[in-house]
């Protein structure tokens, strides 16, 4: 089954979605960036994410990336989601889709 491509920013998304995304990048975002070019041929970064119904590239830059995790007070000041927020999302959306730990 394909599932639909959306494209949004992070900060368009439902809470639930970036709960998701952070289980799956609890190390922050800006490492895992891709690079792709948009429907005007313009170069974009973007975070990949597959959910349960849909495929996401959440549109963001290095920077944003950053301050996305430095401002989020379910990360730490070392860039890492919190354990205790982890086991919660982990909980919450555990029949969700398979996490998987990696260090």
């Amino acid at each position: 089954m394909n599932k639909p491509r959306v494209v949004k920013d992070y900060d368009r998304l439902e809470v639930e979605v970036q709960e998701q995304i952070k289980l799956a990048y609890p190390y922050g975002f800006e490492d895992e960036l891709i690079s792709f070019k948009n429907a005007e041929g313009k170069n974009v970064s973007a975070l990949p994410f597959e959910g349960e119904d849909k495929y996401y590239l959440v549109r963001m830059t290095v920077s944003e990336a950053q301050s996305i995790i430095e401002e989020d007070s379910d990360y730490n000041d070392d860039g890492n989601l919190k354990e205790s927020i982890k086991e919660e999302y982990e909980e919450k959306y555990e029949d969700d889709f398979e996490i998987t730990d990696e260090d």
